[in-house]
């Protein structure tokens, strides 16, 4: 049996379950997992705690809800145009409490994995779109939407123009119109579309292949894989033949090497 724990205040709840390398956090903010101030602090604890643990290789993230997340809590932030400064402190801090998590699963040693079954929307496309690996239900939708009430989603955008083409990027940032999980995928925004009843085995599946791997190598191709993306082509080739070389040196591709040429399964230990 894994380990089970709940962290909650007030509303929002994450439940945390660990098994077999895997932690899955299942987010749960009835009414439709908004992305509040206190959930997104909540996660974001939950994740820098993972770093610290050598149990966990990999994370899915995924909804306790009928959908994955309608994004920031709009009626908690509507709340605060009534404060001294018009809501600009709390609005200030919402959205780089969301830039800090975003980047938290981005630069997080485990690869995420998204498990996607319903509407994901605004900073909850943008959850999906931050996450390494992400796999939908075929009910699942994705938009954009702020531009239809006059804030164009610009946080998202970040997240969004780094995993599918501009055009397709823009599209969904200015029309905010929903894209159904097939076009989700054709855009980038998914890896997988399965069906809604196979969901949950699918990312299982996924998430098994990754935690069987050597963790610290994984731990290497995550950061390299995101710092080769900023750089230029010369600069990323020097870059990542260094870090080939250090790879090479490690005692997990020492064993990898080895196992292979004996034809065995790799032990990693004391990497």
């Amino acid at each position: 049996m894994g380990e089970i724990h709940a962290i909650r205040k007030e509303e929002p709840m994450i439940a945390s379950e660990l098994s077999d390398g895997i932690l899955q956090l299942t987010l749960q903010n009835p009414p439709a997992n908004g992305l509040s101030l206190a959930m997104m602090q909540m996660l974001l604890d939950l994740l820098r705690s993972a770093r610290e643990d050598d149990r966990v290789r990999v994370i899915i993230l995924r909804s306790g809800l009928k959908l994955f997340s309608a994004g920031h809590d709009l009626k908690e932030m509507t709340a605060h145009r009534s404060d001294e400064d018009r809501g600009r402190a709390f609005f200030d801090a919402t959205m780089r409490l969301c830039a800090e998590l975003m980047q938290e699963i981005v630069r997080h040693p485990r690869p995420v994995i998204a498990s996607v079954d319903g509407l994901a929307t605004a900073a909850g496309c943008q959850l999906v779109a931050s996450c390494d690996l992400a796999i939908c239900s075929d009910k699942s939708t994705f938009c954009t939407p702020g531009v239809n009430i006059g804030l164009f989603c610009s946080t998202p955008m970040v997240a969004l123009s780094r995993n599918v083409s501009r055009k397709q990027a823009m599209e969904m940032l200015l029309t905010g119109e929903t894209i159904d999980a097939s076009t989700a995928r054709e855009f980038g925004v998914v890896n997988r579309v399965v069906p809604q009843e196979y969901l949950n085995q699918i990312v299982r599946k996924y998430a098994q292949s990754i935690a069987a791997k050597s963790p610290l190598t994984v731990k290497i191709g995550k950061e390299a894989f995101y710092r080769q993306l900023e750089m230029g082509l010369t600069e990323a080739y020097d870059y990542a033949a260094a870090i080939m070389v250090e790879n090479m040196l490690a005692r997990g591709a020492e064993e990898g090497i080895n196992a292979f040429i004996e034809k065995r399964s790799p032990e990693w230990k004391g990497e």
